[in-house]
C-alpha cells in the first residue's frame, strides 16, 4: 500500500530525524508506528545516522505490529524485522539475525541488558508505549538506564504518558535526557514539584502538586515532547459513553452489604492500607459484575442481573458485532455460558486470525481482557458500534487505550461505550473515578475509606 502521509505523520517523522531523543504523546489512532518506522527508515537508509534499532514494545505489539506495519507499506517493505521473542535460546538466534530492527517484549528488557553488558550494540532505541517505564523501581526502568549513556538516539511512544499522576513523567523523560531536565533523582523531582499529604509514620500515601507544577513540568520538557491528540487531527465519527444502571435483586444486595460490612468494619479504627483496600475493592467489584471466588478459588454466584442486562444489549443492537470487556475470568465463563457464540482474543497467530475474522463481521461477540486489548490492535474495520464493559476497571490508561481498538483513524460509524454499573456498589465509585481521570491507587485508597465512613454512619 502507498503511503500518503498526513499532516501530523509528516511532522512527527521530521520531529524524530531532527531530535536524538524525543517523545511523541500521539493519542491512539494517529498513526505513530508507520511515522516512526518512516524515520527510521531514513535514519538508516538516507541519513546513515543510524545502525542497529531496538524496539521494546507490549508483547501482543512485539509479535505482530511492528512487523506488520513493515509489511503493510510499500516504502517500508524491505526493512528486516527480527523478533526477539521466545525462549533464550530463540531470542539469542534473532539477535544474530541479519535485521534492521529487533523487536523486543518489555518483559526481555533485563535480559537483553545483561546479555549484552558493556557490549550494548544498540545507537537507536524505541520505547514504545514508554509509560509502562513508569515506575523507576522496576528492573526493566533499573536495566534501561545502565545503558542509557550508550544509546544514541531514544524515541519514546504513548498515548497515556501520567495515567496516574505527573510523577509518571519523571522515569520516561530520564531515560530521554538523563536527568537533564527534571533532575537526576525521582526524590528530587518529588521535592521540587510535589508535597507530602497523607503518611503512616514515615511512609507518605499521597503526594499533592505544588502550585503551577503542571505548567512548569510541561515547560521544562517542552523542547523533546510532542503532544498531539486525536481530535485536533483526525476527523472521527461520534463516541457516546453511558452508563447502564444495574439493579441489584434484594437477595443480591444484601449479600453485598453483608461482604461489604464484613470486609470493611474490621478496618474501620485504623487506616486501610493500599494492599488490604486492593483485596477488599476487588471482591466488592466482583459481587457487583455477579460471582465471588472463595479462598479456595471457588466461585459463588450472587446474581444475573448483569448478564441481563447484557443480553438487552446484544438483542438491541440487531446483529451487529458487540464487543465486551471483562475483568475476571468467572464473569469470561458465566458470558460464554450464556452466550455460546461469544469468542475470545487469542494470541499469536490464532489472534491474528480472530482479528481479522472480527474485521470481516464474522464474529458475532468478541471478549476481551483490557490488559491484552490494550495496544496495536486494530479492531475498528467491522460494524461494530457498540462497545460494553462488564467489569468495571480502575486504570484510566487501559480503559483509554482499550476503548481505541475501535474508536480509532479509520471507524466511519458511530461508537456506544456503555458500562454496566451496578447500583449501590463499588462499580459507581470506579466510574467516577475514571471520570475524574484520577485512577490507580490513590482514587482506591479514597474510595474504600469513603465507604467505611459510609458503612459507620449506617
Amino acid at each position: 500500500m502507498k503511503f500518503i502521509p498526513h499532516q501530523y505523520q509528516e511532522y512527527a517523522t521530521e520531529r524524530i530525524l531532527d531530535t536524538p531523543y524525543i517523545a511523541l504523546l500521539l493519542e491512539m489512532g494517529l498513526g505513530k508506528t508507520v511515522s516512526t518506522l518512516t524515520a527510521i527508515d531514513k535514519l538508516l537508509n538516507d541519513y546513515f545516522d543510524a545502525e542497529r534499532v531496538l524496539v521494546i514494545a507490549p508483547l501482543r505489539v512485539a509479535e505482530d505490529t511492528w512487523a506488520r506495519e513493515v509489511g503493510k507499506w510499500d516504502h517500508l517493505q524491505h526493512l528486516r524485522i527480527a523478533k526477539v521473542l521466545g525462549s533464550a535460546e530463540q531470542r539469542r538466534r534473532a539477535l544474530r539475525a541479519e535485521a534492521d530492527i529487533w523487536v523486543i517484549n518489555r518483559e526481555n528488557v533485563e535480559w537483553i541488558v545483561s546479555e549484552y553488558g558493556s557490549k550494548w550494540p544498540f545507537d537507536t532505541v524505541v520505547i514504545d508505549e514508554s509509560s509502562s517505564f513508569k515506575n523507576p523501581q522496576a528492573k526493566r526502568f533499573k536495566a534501561l538506564r545502565r545503558v542509557r549513556p550508550m544509546i544514541k538516539r531514544v524515541v519514546e511512544l504513548t498515548g497515556t504518558p501520567a495515567p496516574n499522576s505527573l510523577m509518571d513523567l519523571w522515569p520516561q523523560i530520564y531515560l530521554l535526557d538523563q536527568g537533564e531536565r527534571l533532575g537526576k533523582t525521582i526524590t528530587g523531582f518529588r521535592d521540587r514539584y510535589f508535597t507530602p499529604g497523607a503518611r503512616s509514620g514515615h511512609v507518605v500515601y499521597e503526594w499533592k502538586q505544588k502550585q503551577e507544577a503542571e505548567q512548569r513540568i510541561y515547560e521544562s520538557i517542552a523542547d523533546v515532547v510532542v503532544s498531539m491528540k486525536a481530535a485536533d487531527w483526525l476527523d472521527l465519527p461520534e463516541r457516546i459513553d453511558r452508563k447502564v444502571p444495574v439493579k441489584l435483586n434484594g437477595q443480591a444486595r444484601e449479600l453485598y452489604k453483608k461482604m461489604e460490612r464484613d470486609l470493611l468494619l474490621p478496618y474501620a479504627d485504623a487506616d486501610v492500607v493500599a494492599n488490604t483496600a486492593a483485596v477488599l475493592s476487588n471482591k466488592l467489584l466482583q459481587m457487583a459484575s455477579g460471582a465471588v471466588y472463595d479462598e479456595d478459588r471457588g466461585v459463588k454466584l450472587i446474581h444475573d442481573a448483569k448478564l441481563d442486562a447484557l443480553e438487552d444489549i446484544i438483542e438491541a443492537a440487531q446483529g451487529k458485532p458487540v464487543m465486551v470487556f471483562y475483568n475476571f475470568k468467572h464473569s469470561l465463563s458465566r458470558i460464554q455460558e450464556r452466550f455460546p457464540q461469544a469468542r475470545i482474543l487469542r494470541k499469536g497467530k490464532d489472534g491474528n486470525e480472530d482479528i481479522r475474522a472480527w474485521n470481516n463481521d464474522e464474529i458475532p461477540l468478541m471478549l476481551l481482557h483490557p490488559k491484552s486489548a490494550g495496544h496495536g490492535l486494530n479492531l475498528q474495520e467491522s460494524s461494530c458500534q457498540t462497545v460494553v464493559w462488564y467489569d468495571q476497571n480502575w486504570s484510566l490508561e487501559e480503559d483509554q487505550q482499550a476503548n481505541a481498538r475501535v474508536h480509532r483513524q479509520g471507524q466511519t460509524r458511530r461508537i456506544v461505550v456503555l458500562r454496566l454499573v451496578a447500583e449501590g456498589t463499588m462499580d459507581e465509585e470506579v466510574v467516577e473515578a475514571l471520570e475524574r481521570k484520577a485512577t490507580g491507587q490513590e482514587s482506591l485508597m479514597q474510595a474504600v475509606k469513603a465507604r467505611i465512613e459510609r458503612v459507620k454512619a449506617g
